[in-house]
C-alpha cells in the first residue's frame, strides 16, 4: 500500500511539474517565433497575390525568374526568416527587412531547368516570424522542352 501511495504521489508531482513548466514557457508578452516580440493580440501574416505562376514552355537549360508580390495582412511587422524550395534548382530571394502591416514586398524565384525535362512544379516554403515552422508559399510550373 505504501508503494502504491508513493507511486501516486510521485506521479502527481511529475504531472504538476510538467504543467508548471509549460506555463512558465508561455511568453507573457505574446512573443512570436524566431525571438520576435510583439504586443498581445498582434500577429504578422503573409498573403501572396498570386499562388501559382506558370512559365509555359521553356527550353531545357534555360533560367527563368518571376517575382511574387506579397502583402503583410497582419497587425505587426512581418519578417521572412527563411524560404526554401522543394529542389536546389529553384532559388527564392526575399527582402531581409521587416514589412509593416499593409505594406507589400516581392519574393523573386529563380528556376534553372538545366538537366530537367517535361512538366515541372516547384513549391516554395516560407518561415515567418509568426510561425512555428514553414508554411506553403507560391509555386512555379513549366513544361521543359528538350531539343
Amino acid at each position: 500500500m505504501k508503494k502504491l501511495f508513493c507511486l501516486l504521489a510521485c506521479g502527481s508531482l511529475l504531472v504538476a511539474a510538467c504543467n508548471n513548466s509549460a506555463k512558465n514557457n508561455t511568453p507573457a508578452s505574446g512573443a512570436a517565433g524566431g525571438g520576435q516580440i510583439k504586443e498581445a493580440g498582434q500577429s504578422s501574416a503573409l498573403t501572396f497575390e498570386e499562388k501559382v505562376h506558370n512559365f509555359g514552355e521553356i527550353a531545357a537549360g534555360e533560367k527563368v525568374e518571376y517575382s511574387f508580390k506579397f502583402t503583410n495582412t497582419g497587425t505587426s511587422p512581418l519578417l521572412i526568416e527563411d524560404a526554401i524550395s522543394s529542389c536546389g534548382c529553384t532559388v527564392p530571394e526575399w527582402p531581409k527587412e521587416p514589412i509593416k502591416p499593409g505594406q507589400s514586398g516581392y519574393m523573386k524565384v529563380i528556376f534553372d531547368s538545366h538537366g530537367k525535362s517535361g512538366y515541372t512544379e516547384k513549391e516554395i516554403s516560407v518561415k515567418i516570424n509568426n510561425s512555428d515552422g514553414y508554411v506553403v508559399g507560391p509555386k512555379i510550373q513549366c513544361n521543359i522542352i528538350t531539343k
